[in-house]
Protein backbone atom coordinates (compact mmCIF):
# COMPACT_ATOMS: atom_id res chain seq x y z
CA UNK A 1 0.00 0.00 0.00
CA UNK A 2 3.14 2.31 1.22
CA UNK A 3 5.88 2.74 -1.09
CA UNK A 4 9.45 2.01 0.13
CA UNK A 5 10.44 5.67 0.67
CA UNK A 6 7.12 6.31 2.79
CA UNK A 7 7.65 2.72 4.89
CA UNK A 8 11.52 3.97 5.72
CA UNK A 9 10.17 7.46 7.12
CA UNK A 10 7.54 6.08 8.88
CA UNK A 11 10.26 3.28 11.04
CA UNK A 12 13.21 5.75 11.08
CA UNK A 13 11.63 9.39 11.41
CA UNK A 14 13.86 11.73 10.85
CA UNK A 15 14.29 15.01 13.02
CA UNK A 16 11.07 13.91 15.35
CA UNK A 17 10.97 15.18 18.83
CA UNK A 18 11.05 18.87 20.64
CA UNK A 19 12.93 21.38 20.00
CA UNK A 20 14.08 23.86 22.84
CA UNK A 21 13.23 27.22 21.81
CA UNK A 22 12.70 27.45 18.34
CA UNK A 23 12.74 30.34 16.07
CA UNK A 24 9.49 29.29 14.66
CA UNK A 25 6.72 26.84 16.34
CA UNK A 26 3.47 26.12 13.90
CA UNK A 27 1.09 23.53 14.25
CA UNK A 28 -1.55 22.47 11.89
CA UNK A 29 -4.42 20.19 11.85
CA UNK A 30 -6.44 18.08 9.05
CA UNK A 31 -10.12 18.42 10.68
CA UNK A 32 -11.44 15.75 8.49
CA UNK A 33 -9.13 12.97 9.79
CA UNK A 34 -7.85 14.89 13.27
CA UNK A 35 -3.86 14.13 12.31
CA UNK A 36 -1.86 17.11 14.15
CA UNK A 37 1.61 18.22 13.03
CA UNK A 38 3.65 20.57 14.84
CA UNK A 39 6.70 22.37 13.28
CA UNK A 40 9.97 23.80 14.97
CA UNK A 41 12.82 25.67 12.97
CA UNK A 42 16.09 27.17 13.82
CA UNK A 43 16.27 29.51 11.04
CA UNK A 44 20.04 31.66 11.30
CA UNK A 45 21.26 33.84 8.06
CA UNK A 46 18.48 33.20 5.88
CA UNK A 47 19.18 28.95 6.22
CA UNK A 48 17.18 26.73 8.38
CA UNK A 49 19.62 25.19 10.73
CA UNK A 50 17.15 22.77 12.35
CA UNK A 51 14.21 21.27 11.73
CA UNK A 52 11.80 19.10 14.14
CA UNK A 53 8.48 18.09 14.27
CA UNK A 54 5.99 16.13 16.18
CA UNK A 55 2.58 14.10 14.65
CA UNK A 56 -0.24 12.05 16.21
CA UNK A 57 -1.80 10.74 12.68
CA UNK A 58 -1.03 7.99 10.82
CA UNK A 59 1.56 6.53 8.95
CA UNK A 60 1.60 9.01 5.96
CA UNK A 61 1.32 12.25 8.17
CA UNK A 62 4.72 10.74 10.43
CA UNK A 63 6.32 9.57 7.00
CA UNK A 64 5.32 12.86 5.28
CA UNK A 65 6.86 15.41 8.09
CA UNK A 66 9.87 13.34 8.63
CA UNK A 67 10.23 14.05 4.64
CA UNK A 68 9.57 17.51 5.08
CA UNK A 69 11.86 18.48 7.87
CA UNK A 70 14.49 16.46 5.72
CA UNK A 71 14.22 18.42 2.39
CA UNK A 72 13.95 21.68 4.11
CA UNK A 73 17.06 21.30 7.01
CA UNK A 74 20.01 22.98 5.76
CA UNK A 75 18.66 25.25 2.69
CA UNK A 76 18.19 28.45 2.49
CA UNK A 77 14.58 30.07 2.95
CA UNK A 78 14.19 30.96 -0.40
CA UNK A 79 15.08 27.32 -1.29
CA UNK A 80 11.99 26.20 1.49
CA UNK A 81 9.50 28.74 -0.12
CA UNK A 82 10.22 26.99 -3.48
CA UNK A 83 9.26 23.05 -2.34
CA UNK A 84 6.63 22.28 -3.82
CA UNK A 85 3.99 19.74 -2.51
CA UNK A 86 4.65 17.52 -5.19
CA UNK A 87 8.19 17.35 -4.02
CA UNK A 88 6.88 16.05 -0.77
CA UNK A 89 4.88 13.33 -2.14
CA UNK A 90 7.80 11.99 -4.63
CA UNK A 91 9.86 12.00 -1.79
CA UNK A 92 8.05 9.55 0.06
CA UNK A 93 7.81 7.67 -3.34
CA UNK A 94 3.94 8.64 -3.43
CA UNK A 95 0.76 8.73 -1.86
CA UNK A 96 -2.74 6.48 -2.56
CA UNK A 97 -5.50 8.79 -2.67
CA UNK A 98 -6.57 8.42 0.51
CA UNK A 99 -3.25 9.10 2.29
CA UNK A 100 -2.59 12.31 0.15
CA UNK A 101 -4.45 14.68 3.14
CA UNK A 102 -1.29 13.99 5.00
CA UNK A 103 0.96 15.73 2.06
CA UNK A 104 -1.31 18.84 2.44
CA UNK A 105 -1.14 18.87 6.82
CA UNK A 106 2.77 18.93 6.40
CA UNK A 107 2.59 21.66 3.61
CA UNK A 108 -0.14 23.55 5.67
CA UNK A 109 2.72 23.69 8.36
CA UNK A 110 5.49 24.58 6.30
CA UNK A 111 2.81 27.94 4.99
CA UNK A 112 2.53 28.51 8.35
CA UNK A 113 5.96 28.46 9.43
CA UNK A 114 7.14 30.83 6.26
CA UNK A 115 4.75 33.05 7.29
CA UNK A 116 5.80 33.64 10.73
CA UNK A 117 9.31 34.02 9.31
CA UNK A 118 8.36 36.98 7.23
CA UNK A 119 7.59 39.02 10.20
Amino acid sequence: MYAPQLIDHFEHPRNSGTMESPDISVQAENPACGDVMKLMLRVRDGLVVEAKYQVRGCVASIGCGSALTDAITGKSTDAVRALKREDLVSAVGGLPNESMHASYLAMDCLKLALKQLKK
